[in-house]
């Protein structure tokens, strides 16, 4: 069964050498229910809404699958947030996902509904995030590079229902707004090409 194993949000805001000039991508976990909002998380921050966020990109989801595959890599721990993803979640395969595909996380009247609407595309902020907390001793193109050629990008989300979610709340596909629709790492191999 497929469940949320952290929600995480900024821990701080670091200059950046992108053109916003700083960057949210520095994600911790935390404990207790977070409000889910049509912009993304309550105490979260997007710093570039015109890259990262906005309502198509409100929630950014990765896999602990996916992570672990990384760990194996990078032969280093890679705690939730490492990634600047929203929700780590276990037991769903996120970049399997199709476009669309509808997630309720939690049960009641509180439950939240995402939609799944694209990968996430490794870009230079990304980059500089990682080599800077010693992911990756090369330079940040090269992890661009390796991410890309790992096909495991994790999914952007749309807030379809608001509500709270925690750490631990179970998660089922709910159904697909978009009928036929390419999956998360099929997408991702067409923009990485």
């Amino acid at each position: 069964m497929a469940s949320l194993l952290a929600v995480c949000v900024v821990q701080t805001l670091h200059d950046d050498a992108g053109s916003v000039g700083t960057t949210a991508i520095n994600k911790r976990a935390i404990s207790g229910p977070v409000r889910v909002r049509p912009l993304g998380l309550n105490a979260d921050v997007q710093a570039d809404r015109k890259h990262h966020g906005g309502l198509d990109k409100a929630v950014y989801v990765y896999a602990q699958e996916d992570a672990d595959y990384w760990v194996d890599q990078l032969g280093r721990p890679l705690e939730p947030g490492w990634f600047g993803e929203n929700l780590r979640v276990v037991g769903l395969d996120v970049s399997g996902a199709l476009i669309g595909d509808r997630w309720q996380f939690g049960s009641g009247e509180n439950s939240v509904t995402l939609e799944v609407t694209m990968p996430r595309e490794p870009c230079a902020t990304f980059a500089r995030w990682v080599v800077r907390s010693g992911g990756e001793p090369a330079d940040a193109r090269g992890w661009v590079k390796r991410f890309t050629a790992a096909g495991r990008p994790g999914a952007y989300a749309r807030v379809i229902r608001p509500g709270m979610i925690s750490a631990g709340d179970a998660i089922i596909r709910v159904g697909s707004a978009i009928p036929g629709a390419e999956s998360i790492a099929h997408v991702f191999s067409g923009i990485a090409a």
